[in-house]
């Protein structure tokens, strides 16, 4: 298995993308947060003293994505064309799953983008419901679907 991000010395690098031709490329990520029950039921009825999760949680997840080239080493800055990010509650299991969609016309892909989006997204979930429940937690992060680039389609089956 060859790693794009090291050197023929073993040290990091940044790929050269520089020959590529931009190309259409999208990315769907998922990521779950478990909770209380009783805490879905407040997000979902607007009984969360800091204010509207669904609405917080959507805007982090953007800003994130927007930002990963930022806090992911290797990361390439991306001009992002369209992020979307779409939550769906099980109240009856304390569940929150987050779905986020990036897109680019660019010369990489935005696997990272869209994952950074998810993790953003439930980090701010708990941020915002922490002092209602602690035992909060973060599962189940990763990539969905890819489409685009020299690699072409990738969908994840479970």
């Amino acid at each position: 298995m060859e790693l794009t991000h090291l050197d023929d010395k073993n040290r990091p690098r940044m790929v050269d993308v520089t020959g590529k031709e931009p190309s259409l490329r999208e990315a769907v990520a998922v990521g779950r947060v478990l909770m209380k029950p009783d805490t879905v039921k407040a997000i979902e009825s607007g009984g969360v003293t800091k204010g509207n999760v669904y609405a917080t949680a959507q805007i982090a997840g953007i800003m994130a994505a927007k930002k990963t080239s930022s806090i992911i080493p290797m990361c390439h800055p991306l001009g992002l064309t369209g992020i979307d990010i779409d939550f769906v509650s099980d109240p009856d299991k304390g569940e929150i799953t987050i779905t986020g969609r990036v897109k680019t016309r660019d010369r990489t892909g935005v696997e990272m983008e869209a994952m950074t989006a998810v993790s953003v997204a439930a980090l701010t979930i708990y941020d915002m419901c922490k002092s209602a429940d602690r035992e909060i937690v973060l599962s189940d992060i990763r990539l969905l679907e890819k489409r685009g680039g020299k690699s072409g389609t990738f969908v994840r089956t479970e």
